[in-house]
């Protein structure tokens, strides 16, 4: 439908992309991958024919229809979000227009001869509406709608009166309602929640329009795409399969290329050794000149340059009392509009919790809440002994100061740290240069975000209430702040809706529903294969046609009141058989730091020469030292003890769920892997 040949595109002075070539074929499905800034947007509109490239050429097939999602879009005022989802398929509102002056004549009634002329039009617009999907466009309208989140008391609302999140989703909705020959999607997931985005999913992977679409959602790509193109150092490179085998064959690649490269370096420093050695003499002249000219024809192996990325490691910042948040009672309300109701939370030392929940139901007036940033209506919070909260808004610019330079900004909460350590951190985060001069309000959503984690990483929070982190970042940044919150020994809670960040960094899950809350352990996956479908309040009728399907042979069917109580029983009495292994393990791993320490601190003093001239007790320390190294070993024994016997707790529990599943619910055995603990 599209070929591109040989195309070139600079800004400015700059080369985005050099000499790129590709097809778009019917039904294909590619992600477009690469940094910010790499030039994917401007690609897209070279394919739309917006923006012309400086070489090269973009052929499209006759009446190819493109529709684009952009990042931003300004809705119309007057529209309604059903009206302006259905307006999309102007040809249909045409026709039927037509269709009812038709039906109109008709109806009046005149001349024979004109009425059979009127009858037969009517009769072939009729046809043309058939073929267009005409009468059934509002319900698909309405069920594209739902899909991406809407209530039917949405469809009714004026799109100008919808956040800018909604009013991308209108945009989308239209956009797959007129199903076009091929679909450009701009970061399609960024203003969805899970469910929509896993709607989306099944909606693109069905689709008859092909796709491109750029994303930083690595389990979408890997659940949508079929190719990949990678725009990075001024070229686009092909890759088959979603991004997973992407991620390899990029690997496999560069070792190639680097295989080549220094066996050709290898080569040229051969061939340069014997000119060397052979340029004076007489006899081996012309061979000296062939070696030259071999050298001037060679075709140097070029080692594209990594793009730079952010590098760093949260702190390690000080210990906070062992409760560090307790919610009391909570309740919340903006005018008539209820969020919470009496709801009760606690989050201890150590917990790592992604808050997860469809849009609207309050997850970031939750980390509000937790933060400080926002008062409940009615009920208390309570902040644990020594707790420093470090907090990222999700609209990163809340908390950043305009008028301030990219250095004033991290500056003004830097405190005693030197400015050349602070210039230090900025270049790990991409901020070189000049680049610290620039005025915050100039700055892109990803510099924004990287500045706001710059200051999060300089105040060495022992708490981090992150909303949204990885909105504004590229994938390799995304994998950074996975590896620094991986290693991040403090408590983190976060919102966010991609699902591989999610199950690399949390171990408890946080639903969000309608005025309450439900704690769970697991990750985005567990919560996904286990608990979803209890809490989220399948109906009775889905239930009984779930077990009437699977026909199970024993056992009692319940409904879903009945499951979530019984569900939410043994997850407390796992609770109540882990609790008490699991406060020994926290015990041991703090006797053991300390035991780590205490053996530095004689490490360090027995190899000091002074304490060989002073008149220390050598011998003692030397004691000292071994029956600490002792001790070290029991502790690490003990420690492997606990974790071996929590291990057997959770299996052993594990199994015993799976029992009780298909006695009391009917249902089969779930693998092991699925049962979250």
């Amino acid at each position: 439908m599209i070929t591109v040949q040989n195309i070139s595109k600079f800004l400015g002075n700059r080369e985005l992309f050099r000499d790129v070539s590709f097809h778009i074929h019917p039904e294909d499905r590619i992600g477009v991958v690469g940094p910010n800034g790499a030039g994917k947007t401007t690609l897209f509109h070279v394919l739309m024919g917006e923006v012309e490239p400086d070489t090269g050429s973009v052929t499209r097939a006759r009446n190819t229809s493109v529709g684009y999602l952009p990042q931003q879009w300004v809705p119309p005022a007057e529209k309604t979000v059903l009206q302006h989802t259905q307006e999309v398929h102007a040809e249909i509102h045409a026709l039927r227009a037509e269709v009812e002056r038709l039906e109109a004549a008709l109806r009046r009634g005149g001349d024979p001869q004109q009425m059979e002329e009127i009858a037969g039009r009517h009769a072939h617009l009729l046809e043309r509406l058939e073929h267009l999907g005409g009468y059934d466009l509002e319900a698909r309208a309405q069920k594209i709608l739902s899909g991406l989140g809407f209530s039917q008391d949405d469809l009714g609302r004026p799109v100008a009166t919808l956040s800018g999140g909604w009013v991308m989703r209108v945009e989308l909705a239209r956009l797959l309602l007129a199903e076009p020959d091929i679909l450009l999607l701009d970061e399609p997931t960024n203003h969805l929640d899970l469910e929509s985005i896993l709607w989306l999913e099944n909606f693109l992977q069905s689709t008859r329009s092909a796709v491109l679409l750029i994303s930083h959602d690595r389990a979408f790509l890997n659940a949508v795409v079929r190719r990949i193109l990678e725009v990075e150092n001024g070229r686009v490179e092909h890759y088959p399969g979603n991004y997973d085998a992407y991620v390899e064959e990029k690997a496999r690649r560069r070792e190639i290329l680097l295989a080549a490269h220094r066996n050709q370096q290898e080569r040229v420093r051969q061939i340069e050794r014997f000119i060397a050695r052979n340029r004076v003499r007489k006899d081996r002249a012309r061979q000296v000149q062939s070696r030259l000219k071999m050298l001037e024809k060679m075709e140097r192996i070029e080692i594209p340059d990594q793009e730079a990325t952010i590098r760093f490691h949260f702190p390690e910042p000080d210990r906070c009392g062992k409760r560090v948040f307790e919610l009391q009672g909570i309740h919340k309300a903006y005018g008539d509009r209820t969020v919470y109701e009496g709801v009760d939370l606690v989050v201890e030392r150590g917990d790592r919790i992604a808050v997860m929940g469809p849009n609207g139901t309050g997850k970031s007036t939750l980390l509000k809440i937790l933060a400080g940033e926002e008062p409940p209506t009615r009920g208390r919070r309570v902040v644990g002994h020594g707790v420093r909260i470090g907090y990222y808004a999700q609209h990163v610019w809340e908390h950043l100061n305009p008028d301030n330079t990219v250095l004033q900004e991290v500056v003004s909460i830097a405190g005693p740290t030197p400015q050349t350590r602070v210039r230090a951190l900025l270049g790990s985060f991409l901020f070189r240069g000049d680049d610290v001069e620039k005025k915050v309000r100039v700055l892109s959503g990803g510099e924004k975000a990287r500045l706001t984690l710059c200051k999060l990483l300089i105040q060495a929070p022992n708490v981090l209430l992150l909303d949204e982190p990885t909105n504004h970042l590229d994938i390799p940044s995304r994998e950074i702040l996975e590896e620094a919150l991986d290693e991040y020994p403090g408590t983190l809670c976060l919102i966010s809706h991609d699902r591989r960040f999610i199950n690399a960094v949390a171990s408890k899950i946080l639903v969000v529903g309608p005025k309450k809350l439900e704690l769970l352990p697991g990750n985005a996956d567990d919560y996904e294969r286990f608990w979803k479908e209890a809490l989220t309040g399948a109906s009775h009728e889905a239930l009984q046609e779930k077990e009437a399907a699977s026909e199970p042979e024993t056992g009692a069917r319940v409904d879903a009141k009945e499951r979530k109580r019984l569900e939410a029983r043994w997850r407390n009495e796992l609770y109540q058989r882990t609790k008490p292994l699991k406060d020994k393990l926290e015990q041991l791993e703090e006797a053991l730091d300390r035991a780590h320490r205490e053996l530095d601190r004689l490490s360090r003093q027995l190899a000091d020469p002074a304490t060989y001239r002073e008149s220390a007790d050598v011998a003692e320390l030397q004691r000292a030292y071994g029956h600490c190294r002792s001790e070290i070993e029991r502790l690490t024994q003990a420690w492997e003890d606990t974790a071996l016997e929590l291990e057997e707790v959770e299996s052993r529990f594990r199994e015993e769920m799976e029992r009780l599943r298909r006695e009391v619910f009917g249902e089969a055995a779930c693998p092991a892997k699925e049962v979250s603990a």
